[in-house]
């Protein structure tokens, strides 16, 4: 397709719309993503949620705690980000956690963060929050199906490692 530029002393422009940065093509995919998880098909694998993940946690600078809650088919009904942190932390709470599964009415969960370092391997609190979280929901019948950590454009899925 061939574009002319019109000269703007601020911006360039192409045909009268702002030029497009990779930030810019890297949100559109990610609604484009997210509307596809809510009304797609069931989520059958975990390399499936974690292409999404991947994209989604690419930009975040700051550790993000989220909760992916399904139906009985496992299709998405929300994609929650519970918990905000500092670049190498989030504190989270079971009761927050519960709270939002409930709410959602979901029949299961995956749950996700990033790490900011750039390295996906779980730490010991990973660990153990996940252990926490799980008999947190158990208690309610609301089955955890993995925990995904984002880092360098790679995700540590604890459901393929053995970890669940």
């Amino acid at each position: 397709m061939n574009m002319s530029i019109i000269k703007n002393e601020d911006s360039p422009t192409y045909n009268g719309a702002l030029k497009n940065t990779d930030d810019d093509y890297i949100e559109q995919a990610k609604r484009i993503l997210k509307k596809r998880f809510q009304r797609s098909s069931a989520i059958n694998n975990p390399q499936t949620i974690k292409d999404y993940l991947i994209l989604h946690y690419s930009t975040v600078q700051r550790e993000v705690f989220s909760v992916v809650s399904l139906d009985a088919q496992h299709r998405v009904i929300s994609i929650r980000e519970l918990f905000l942190g500092t670049i190498n932390s989030s504190g989270v709470h079971p009761r927050e956690v519960v709270k939002a599964a409930l709410a959602d009415n979901a029949n299961s969960v995956i749950f996700a963060h990033n790490h900011p370092s750039g390295i996906p391997e779980p730490s010991q609190a990973d660990k153990s929050i996940t252990e926490k979280l799980k008999n947190a929901l158990d208690l309610v019948e609301i089955n955890v199906l993995d925990h995904i950590i984002v880092g360098g454009g790679n995700a540590f899925s604890f459901a393929e490692s053995g970890l669940m």
